[in-house]
């Protein structure tokens, strides 16, 4: 029954998604709305936890912390918006990708309209979006329930259409820019940088006054206006018509531009934009000397290129920020430490060891700086996959090149891609943090921005290894699945009371906290061993493996 059409084929592609994402995000929410009362045991507990709220309300809106609800929303409300990260990578996938990869030659071929072919592929992206978020507002509406927060089956069904609402803008947004280029890996990049652009601008209104005006420019500014979780908060209609139309606008661009151009082709752009897409037709004289050609080392470079400069300027931007968020914060935080046991167990949970304020912050912030570079590393390692599966390794295949040296040579240049990004993230930090007069051990500031790379290293290895036996669609699923259940376990699982040794199975367990206690070398020496144990392990199964199987 899957093949009997493209919507269900299309469908069929997106079934891990709605097991890492929509279980994955459901169950955590269940489970901290359930371990909710454990925190407010006393009113003294209750109030505690509400100023520590209110001192980081830079970072979400600190709205009736006193409940469940309002608790869940506020923790792990950023959460919710990432998965916009799965939206525009199908997107970006289901039309451009298949072009790419000529299988939709093959589908236009067939008795079928361009128009019938694109309605079913995004009525599939919109079914597999809706049940998302259907799984995590049911399981949602389960915790609330068990701990009596309040909140109805409708208001939990009113999380799921705004989570709908916000992801499917930016897989709109994907399709739109996937338009105006050949490559679906800058309709990606592009949106993927814009993401991290758009909730540090819907940041900006907490963190600094009389600023609304730019966060209003966010469309994550007008998810977060609803907390439907919350008793007696009405839900705004109008933030919701607002993210509505945005997916009527740049989905429906997307839509009228595709069926309007050449399949393969792009929409021109105007002249000063150009250079942002590369162009319909090849150069006249083929670039045989260029830099990228010269080694497969440079060609795996010229294709990370993009990415990489669009990443670096999202994680390494959030960094600075962060550092400026620690100096506006530290008074009011500082007085609430001496008198709130929550802010204490939360910062000696980060190693708040150090005499250092505004480090200590950082260590708490800095939890998020190696998320952002697996998640860069996914992408990367889905791309290999991706080639593969397209085709685009036959031909380098068949030139004189054994195939560990081609895969050994693209990893290589991940390898780079990923401590270029972690090199100008501490020139960022450090630099942001000499502007603002702070002064921090900058030993141990190298050590924060150095160790997330071996996190990003151990992600892109187990993309290679798992890219050896799934398809693309079926790997970025679950790495981004593998990435949900680590993060639960390291941010969530001590609040759970979860066992040590279950906490170990995460490798943030083993970033630590580097601003405050320095390089765990033994750690980061133990992920690379088992980073390059998994590229051993792909390296094996790509060398003996029928190619694109």
């Amino acid at each position: 029954m899957w093949f009997t059409s493209v919507f269900m084929k299309t469908l069929r592609e997106f079934r891990w998604a709605l097991v890492g994402w929509g279980l994955g995000m459901g169950l955590l929410m269940m489970l901290v709305l359930m371990a909710f009362p454990s925190l407010v045991t006393t009113p003294a507990a209750k109030a505690s936890l509400v100023s520590v709220g209110q001192s980081f309300a830079w970072l979400a809106a600190p709205v009736r912390l006193d409940t469940a609800g309002g608790y869940v929303m506020y923790k792990y409300g950023l959460l919710l918006e990432l998965i916009s990260i799965w939206s525009l990578l199908a997107c970006s996938r289901i039309l451009r990708g298949e072009e790419e990869r000529g299988s939709m030659d093959v589908l236009l071929a067939q008795p079928r309209s361009r128009r019938r072919v694109a309605l079913e592929k995004l009525a599939a992206f919109w079914a597999a979006q809706a049940l998302i978020a259907l799984i995590i507002a049911l399981l949602a509406y389960a915790g609330g329930v068990e701990v009596n927060a309040g909140y109805s089956l409708g208001d939990s069904l009113i999380l799921g259409l705004d989570v709908v609402l916000l992801c499917g803008f930016f897989g709109s947004l994907a399709l739109f820019i996937s338009q105006f280029s050949v490559d679906r890996g800058v309709a990606t990049g592009l949106t993927g940088a814009l993401l991290v652009v758009f909730i540090v601008l819907d940041m900006i209104h907490r963190g600094f006054p009389n600023t609304d005006w730019i966060s209003q420019l966010s469309p994550v500014y007008y998810f977060n206006v609803n907390k439907p979780l919350i008793p007696g908060f009405s839900p705004n209609y109008g933030a919701l018509l607002v993210l509505l139309v945005l997916n009527i606008v740049f989905g429906g661009f997307g839509f009228w531009l595709f069926l309007r151009r050449d399949v393969g082709g792009i929409v021109r752009l105007p002249a000063f934009l150009r250079q942002l897409a590369r162009p319909a037709n090849p150069a006249r004289a083929l670039p045989l000397k260029a830099w990228s050609f010269r080694s497969l080392y440079a060609r795996g470079l010229a294709m990370a290129l993009r990415p990489t400069l669009w990443w670096t300027l999202g994680i390494a931007g959030l960094a600075a920020f962060m550092v400026e968020i620690a100096v506006q914060t530290q008074t009011n935080l500082k007085t609430l430490y001496e008198s709130s046991p929550i802010l204490k167990s939360m910062f000696e949970a980060s190693g708040g060891g150090s005499s250092d304020f505004v480090a200590k912050i950082l260590s708490t912030l800095f939890i998020f700086m190696p998320v952002l570079l697996m998640a860069f590393a996914t992408t990367q390692a889905s791309r290999w996959t991706g080639d593969e599966e397209d085709g685009r390794q036959d031909l380098i295949l068949a030139t004189p090149h054994s195939r560990l040296n081609v895969l050994l040579a693209r990893f290589g240049a991940l390898t780079t891609s990923t401590v270029f990004i972690g090199l100008v993230t501490m020139a960022a930090t450090s630099l942001t943090a000499m502007t603002a007069g702070v002064s921090l051990d900058q030993g141990k500031l190298v050590a924060a921005t150095l160790s997330i790379i071996p996190l990003g290293l151990l992600m892109a290895a187990l993309g290679y290894l798992l890219g050896g036996w799934l398809r693309t669609a079926i790997e970025t699923g679950l790495l981004s699945f593998l990435l949900v259940i680590w993060f639960f376990l390291s941010f969530v699982g001590p609040g759970l009371n979860l066992p040590e040794n279950t906490l170990r199975l995460s490798p943030f367990y083993y970033y630590g906290n580097p601003i405050l206690d320095g390089l765990p070398i033994w750690n980061m020496l133990g992920l690379l061993a088992v980073a390059l144990l998994a590229l051993a392990l792909a390296a094996w199964r790509f060398t003996r493996k029928d190619i694109a199987r």
